[in-house]
């Protein structure tokens, strides 16, 4: 359902703007907190019915059952054996839940929850149509519209309940990715882009993201990708809850503390002009230890990529991607058990965005 191929740089986001002319001025456009980032090629799910709270908890991997109106998390589905075969960004309404899902991702997310509705009050139907998701550099709820912030952990606050400390998981990041999805009427979707103070594109949106360590389905992950390698535990799962599809794996690899690999940040030598390519491998000493989920130039760090790499790679190590070294700064733990006081390595960047 998501195998890592190679694709055209930032082909994910074909369909909405990458750029305005200027993404360095994009990127520190959303750094300070103002502009607004066209999103409007995510799709958009609504499931209605009496028993849509509980009956969308038990099929995923976050806690929904007291989602009250105007709330929202990030929740997974997971295959029988825990890998992720999409991310949902859930809001809460009066008589319905809305989620949102990567470009792409919504025909097999309808399938798969058409499927599983049998005899329950549940209803779920396609409604990209109607709304259009917009990204804004605030954590603050939308006055009248519906509003999916990012996650606490994400923007470098303490990490929402996840029913047992999962907070050693994720690395301290300095940059932070401080925003929300708005979900606005498709009709009026100009109307509230040019409300803004300048616009930003893809390419600025996702060097932010990038930077501070967040993971997208899609792009950081391929078809064996588990929670505990992007560290979602906390922002996307909860460890208390009623069984779902996929729950053992995440148990059992939580109470390993070794997740198989893990989710880091390259800081590229900029030998090469040239970015390396979604699924580029990562080499350790001439083999094969992982892969690029995106490269971008940051307006600060410079040429960056997020990649997943074995466990096994030593945090210190410097490894090749495309001809060209690169240093690791640690996003996930390759060992979580103790290590929430473990030293992670120079702090390399500041903080990105606003509160």
């Amino acid at each position: 359902m998501n195998a890592v191929m190679p694709m055209d740089d930032h082909a994910i986001d074909a369909g909405v703007p990458w750029h305005y002319g200027d993404p360095f001025a994009e990127q520190r456009l959303l750094a300070s907190g103002a502009g607004v980032v066209d999103l409007s090629h995510r799709e958009v799910l609504e499931v209605t019915g009496e028993d849509r709270l509980s009956w969308l908890d038990s099929l995923t991997s976050q806690l929904l059952l007291d989602l009250a109106p105007g709330a929202s998390t990030y929740d997974l589905l997971l295959d029988p054996h825990g890998r992720i075969e999409s991310e949902l960004h859930v809001v809460a309404l009066d008589d319905r839940l809305l989620l949102t899902v990567e470009p792409g991702n919504g025909a097999a997310v309808l399938a798969f929850l058409d499927r599983m509705r049998f005899m329950l009050r549940v209803a779920v139907r396609d409604v990209t149509a109607d709304w259009a998701v917009v990204w804004e550099p605030t954590r603050d709820p939308h006055p009248t519209l519906p509003t999916i912030p990012t996650p606490p952990a994400y923007a470098g606050l303490p990490m929402a309940d996840a029913g047992v400390d999962v907070s050693n998981y994720r690395a301290p990041q300095e940059a932070h990715f401080v925003g929300r999805e708005v979900l606005v009427p498709r009709t009026g979707l100009e109307a509230h882009l040019a409300a803004h103070e300048g616009r930003a594109g893809t390419w600025a949106w996702n060097a932010l993201r990038i930077a501070a360590g967040v993971p997208r389905f899609g792009v950081e992950t391929d078809d064996r990708t588990i929670p505990h390698e992007l560290g979602l535990l906390g922002t996307a799962v909860h460890m208390r809850k009623g069984c779902y599809r996929g729950q053992e794996t995440v148990a059992k690899v939580h109470t390993a503390a070794r997740p198989p690999r893990r989710l880091v940040l390259l800081h590229l030598d900029g030998s090469d002009d040239h970015l390396p390519a979604h699924g580029a491998p990562v080499l350790l000493d001439g083999a094969e230890a992982g892969f690029v989920g995106m490269a971008v130039h940051h307006h600060e760090l410079g040429p960056i990529a997020s990649a997943v790499v074995r466990r096994a790679v030593p945090v210190d190590a410097e490894v090749e991607v495309d001809g060209q070294r690169a240093t690791q700064q640690l996003v996930v733990r390759p060992e979580t058990s103790g290590s929430a006081n473990a030293p992670v390595g120079k702090v390399r960047m500041r903080m990105l965005g606003h509160r």
